[in-house]
């Protein structure tokens, strides 16, 4: 059986990324944590965690720690369905989990309230580009995402959630000022291309799609901002790829147009979590489907 006074102090390195602060946390000495980290590391044969600043866990280290994480789970479920079994004061798990930028900022907010409004877990959310959450997962750094990858992720179990899409707009000044003779890979090799970060590639996916793609594309401006994304193109910065749901309004009004009428770009996605986590998770998963079903183009 594994030693949980060990695994609770290698967590706790890990989240606060030094032993003193997860010292503090546990209300040891930090002495005390590297005692019974290094015990684990002895019992498994593993080095569990790389010392720095700050201290990170290795991949078994990270594992072990989603295990925990999974036990807090299965603990939770069963205090509230018979409190005399745990009596001890409940401590609130935290789920961690990984999703894209433009899913956030356009239905996974109600996911999250839905799925808090009816429990008391704690959500930590690492925000990544949607070809790149699955990585988090395969390393055991979170418990569930959303994410482009349509592949099996070993060990997990995936859903198809729906197909965001996205359109290529700018502003009528932009249009004006870099389009005027119209959309070609000329043009586009002179327009500033707003990109989310350096993970973004539905800019050039575009264009490749469109038949556009150059070697010599467009100058960047890089905003990991949705909100200054938006205003970025609002106001003649660049053009960009927008989430249609984000920017109906705009497109309605005229702040924003297409650069090619009727080129939509549809990036499907899912939501993956661990094959062990799939019951005590249920209730987040069906929340997290309902949430996109409401905003997602059904997946075919």
């Amino acid at each position: 059986m594994l030693d949980y006074l060990g695994l609770a102090a290698l967590a706790a390195v890990v989240r606060e990324g030094s032993f003193e602060r997860a010292a503090k946390k546990l209300h040891v000495t930090p002495s005390a944590v590297s005692q019974r980290i290094k015990q684990l590391e002895e019992r498994t044969g593993q080095v569990l965690v790389q010392r720095g600043n700050p201290c990170t866990g290795t991949e078994a280290g990270q594992r072990l720690c989603l295990h925990l994480e999974q036990v807090a789970l299965l603990e939770n479920a069963l205090r509230r369905s018979n409190p005399d079994l745990l009596p001890d004061a409940p401590v609130a798990p935290t789920i961690k989990l990984a999703v894209n930028a433009d899913s956030l900022s356009t239905w996974f907010m109600d996911a999250m309230a839905e799925f808090t409004a009816s429990g008391n877990e704690l959500l930590d959310l690492r925000v990544d580009d949607q070809d790149h959450t699955a990585q988090a997962l395969r390393e055991g750094a979170v418990l569930g995402a959303v994410t482009g990858t349509s592949g099996q992720i070993p060990g997990c179990n995936s859903w198809p959630l729906g197909t965001m899409r996205y359109v290529a707009a700018a502003s009528p000044g932009f249009m004006a000022r870099y389009f005027a003779q119209g959309v070609s890979t000329q043009t586009l090799a002179q327009a500033p291309i707003m990109t989310f970060d350096r993970k973004d590639r539905l800019q050039d996916q575009w264009m490749q799609a469109q038949g556009l793609a150059s070697r010599g594309s467009g100058p960047r401006h890089f905003l990991p901002s949705n909100q200054g994304y938006v205003r970025a193109c609002e106001i003649g910065m660049g053009w960009g790829m927008h989430p249609s749901v984000l920017i109906a309004e705009q497109l309605a009004r005229g702040i924003l147009v297409p650069l090619v009428p009727d080129t939509p770009l549809d990036v499907p996605l899912f939501w993956a979590l661990p094959r062990s986590a799939q019951t005590s998770l249920a209730r987040l998963t069906d929340c997290v489907m309902r949430a996109a079903g409401r905003v997602l183009t059904p997946a075919a």
